[in-house]
Order: C-alpha cells, then sequence, then structure tokens
C-alpha cells in the first residue's frame, strides 16, 4: 500500500529485483488532486492532460488524474527518474505503457476508492480490481463471461458462492486480457480458469490445460472489499537487471533532462508538495 507521494518507494524497487514485478495499491483520497487544474497536476499529466480536461463528470476525472499519477510515481521510482519525466502511450487496444522506454511493463486498474498498478520487468503485466460484493450471477453465464465448463461448475456451486466465484474470475480475465493486450476485444468465452479458488493457469473452453506454465496468476482481498487479481507472463529472456532510465537513454539526452527539470527536482523533493 502506497499511501501518498511521500510513501515507501523503495520497496517498489526491492520487489522488482527480487520479483521481477510488482503490485501496489492506494487510496483515492490520498491521490486526490487539490485543484484539477493546477499547473503541476498538468506537468503530471503530460499527453494525459487533454483527456482529463474532456472528461465531464467529476468522480472520473478524479479517478482517471489520480490512478495516472500513481502510476506515474510508480515507474519514476523504477526507472529513478522525477515522475513528470515519465510518459505514457496507448496501444490501439487502450493497454498503457511507457513511451521511450521497454523494460519494465505496466498496468492499471481502479474502481471506487482502490487504485491498483502493476510493474513487471521479466515480461507482460495484467491487473483487475474489483468489488469483492458485486453481483454477476444471471441467465446467459455461457454466453458472455464464462465457459461451458465454467458455467457448469457455477450451476453446481451453492448459490451464496456464486458471485464470489463469478468476481475472481472475472478479475483474472481482466487481468490476463490487459496482459497480452487485447482487453474487452478478447471474447471471455473463449478462455477460462479454475473456479473453485486454487491456483490456475489458463484453461481452454472444455476445462483442459490452455498454457504451458508461463503465465502467473493470483487473486488477492483487500480489505474485505476488493477482489484483486494478478497475471504475469514470463517473456523467456529473463528480468530487465537494471531498470534505471540511464541505462536505455543516451547520455546527452539524460544530462539534457536534467537541466531542463532542473537537478534538484527529484521525486522525495517533491512528495511534500506534489499538485
Amino acid at each position: 500500500m502506497i499511501t501518498g507521494p511521500g510513501g515507501d518507494w523503495s520497496r517498489v524497487r526491492a520487489d522488482l529485483d527480487r520479483h521481477a514485478c510488482t503490485i501496489l495499491y492506494a487510496r483515492l483520497g490520498d491521490w486526490r488532486p487539490e485543484e484539477a487544474r493546477g499547473p503541476r497536476l498538468r506537468a503530471l499529466l503530460g499527453r494525459d492532460w487533454a483527456r482529463f480536461l474532456e472528461l465531464t463528470h467529476p468522480d472520473v476525472r478524479t479517478r482517471f488524474a489520480s490512478s495516472r499519477v500513481l502510476l506515474k510515481f510508480a515507474a519514476a521510482a523504477a526507472l529513478h527518474v522525477p515522475p513528470q519525466s515519465v510518459e505514457l502511450g496507448y496501444t490501439h487496444t487502450g493497454r498503457p505503457y511507457l513511451r521511450g522506454y521497454d523494460g519494465v511493463h505496466i498496468s492499471l486498474s481502479h474502481t471506487d476508492d482502490l487504485l491498483l498498478v502493476g510493474l513487471a520487468t521479466g515480461g507482460v503485466i495484467g491487473v483487475d480490481a474489483e468489488s469483492a460484493d458485486r453481483k454477476l450471477y444471471g441467465p446467459g453465464l455461457d454466453r458472455h463471461m464464462c465457459t461451458p465448463h465454467e458455467a457448469a461448475e457455477i450451476e453446481a456451486m451453492d448459490p451464496e458462492k456464486r458471485d464470489p466465484a463469478l468476481v475472481r474470475l472475472w478479475t483474472l480475465k481482466e487481468a490476463y486480457s490487459k496482459a497480452i493486450g487485447l482487453g474487452m476485444q478478447f471474447r471471455f468465452t473463449n478462455f477460462g480458469f479454475r473456479t473453485d479458488g486454487t491456483s490456475t493457469d489458463v484453461l481452454r473452453p472444455d476445462g483442459s490445460p490452455g498454457s504451458d506454465g508461463e503465465w502467473t496468476f493470483r487473486t488477492y482481498e483487500i480489505d474485505g472489499k476488493y477482489t484483486v487479481s494478478v497475471a504475469v507472463g514470463d517473456a523467456g529472456f529473463g528480468p530487465t537487471d537494471d531498470t534505471a532510465a540511464g541505462t536505455a537513454l543516451d547520455a546527452g539526452i539524460m544530462d539534457a533532462l536534467a537541466e531542463v527539470l532542473g537537478e534538484d527536482e527529484t521525486q522525495e523533493d517533491e512528495a511534500g508538495d506534489w499538485w
């Protein structure tokens, strides 16, 4: 958990060094901008500033800005650069990535007052969060979100276990589809997972194994309110040993960037007055 810009970012770097991935979450209230149009927020959002201005609902605007800023602070911790120097790009499916640096893969999710970020250096990553009490059970499961195998197992469950199992399945499928970069374009009825809450891998529609151990999946509960799932795919090249941006950029470019930003403008210096 990260309680704000002044949180313990060393844990992000430590997790990446040890596990080649890290997952962090935060409360929306700890990352709420004080001035929606403040110049510091504009600098932090960068290319996302235009998208931010297009949003009309106040809650949607706040969640959009806060989640992007959290993601930039997390990426900055991994790259050893100021957060305002991190630029996000988006694929045609909406998947975010770090512009100019492909050594760290990122994923983002948010729901209600929960913000969730995943970073990985050994492959791709996808994260998803949903309210644990979300109601998903209803007619037509096999047409919208479940494989035939999953639907049969859900129907055989005690009624009170169906929605929690479906929320877990939904977050796993969201996380996996985000990790492979397809989002909702990948039909959830075309792949599945175990429904009993045990360790899982990708399954075919008939319930047979659909992958060969190159993926790792985990599901967690946060405060009993949220179900969070993570999918990490091994790229087969091993983790990136050094995530500092300086190892991927020309030294002259780095010097110019440092001059523009100011030598003393570090992430820690900005933590107390970041908006």
